[in-house]
């Protein structure tokens, strides 16, 4: 397809130097190398992570993915494939609201959960039952890269603070687009750039100060969050991943600036 091409070029540029490599954080590295340095990081913190979440943003997380949910609307019948989605955050939230519209004999909702890191799903499942979660949920392992769904066979594909984490973003938005059927929807909320300055005076002091003290004080790994922050720096700007999500053949693709630009909520459709 014409528009994978020219995705493909624009991407190469952006993300890679043209000669194997890529970024991991603020290093270079070499690209088949990536994968396996960012299942570690979540190895590593993955016990944590939702604890982690709350500290370093106050809280806040969690009204960003309430937003996030308002903004798809979730309806019973709707097949919700969440990526990077290991600890379930977006898809519990997801069954919770589309429970909330269902009425008998409506088709539940259902969620397909794929994550490239086992120790984050075990965690998902631990949480389910704990919050005793028994709706249908499909825990898959899986690559963003190379989703194990056949195409056209979910409505709606969420990602939630993992695409900066994907070697190769173009990739894992084809295989968004992919496996959406026509009429489905790709949702991403993201990390991205804060748009006023005073906030991000205060934002960078913050990240490169504070979160990786955190980290090594709640789960005793610096190292992986000094990464995370990294990655944060690293991902492309609103604008430039809205096009990325266009050139991936996705329409009336949009974004919507949360906390000043701290994050985004992007939106694609699949016409």
């Amino acid at each position: 397809m014409q528009h994978c091409a020219m995705f493909r070029n624009m991407t190469n540029a952006e993300n890679t130097e043209n000669n194997g490599t890529t970024h991991f954080g603020f290093s270079t590295v070499k690209e088949e190398e990536k994968q396996s340095m960012v299942r570690g990081v979540f190895d590593s913190v993955a016990d944590k992570y939702d604890i982690m979440n709350d500290v370093m943003s106050g809280g806040l997380h969690r009204v960003w993915k309430n937003d996030f949910i308002r903004d798809l609307r979730p309806a019973p019948g709707m097949h919700l494939l969440d990526v990077a989605g290991g600890t379930g955050d977006i898809s519990f939230r997801f069954l919770k609201a589309a429970n909330e519209r269902t009425s008998e004999g409506d088709t539940p909702a259902k969620v397909t959960i794929c994550d490239i890191n086992h120790n984050m799903l075990k965690e998902g499942k631990a949480r389910a039952l704990d919050q005793g979660i028994f709706d249908p949920i499909d825990w898959v392992t899986g690559n963003a890269e190379m989703l194990p769904l056949p195409d056209r066979s979910v409505d709606a594909y969420t990602i939630a603070f993992g695409i900066r984490n994907v070697t190769h973003i173009d990739k894992a938005l084809e295989e968004a687009y992919r496996v959406l059927k026509p009429g489905g929807r790709f949702m991403c909320l993201e990390f991205s750039k804060v748009d006023m300055p005073l906030l991000k005076q205060i934002y960078d002091v913050y990240s490169f100060k504070v979160i990786p003290h955190f980290g090594e004080m709640i789960t005793g790994d610096k190292d992986s969050y000094q990464y995370l922050v990294e990655s944060i720096r690293k991902f492309p700007t609103q604008d430039k991943f809205k096009a990325m999500i266009e050139a991936a053949g996705f329409k009336k693709a949009t974004y919507r600036n949360l906390s000043g630009g701290i994050v985004a909520i992007h939106s694609g459709w699949k016409i």
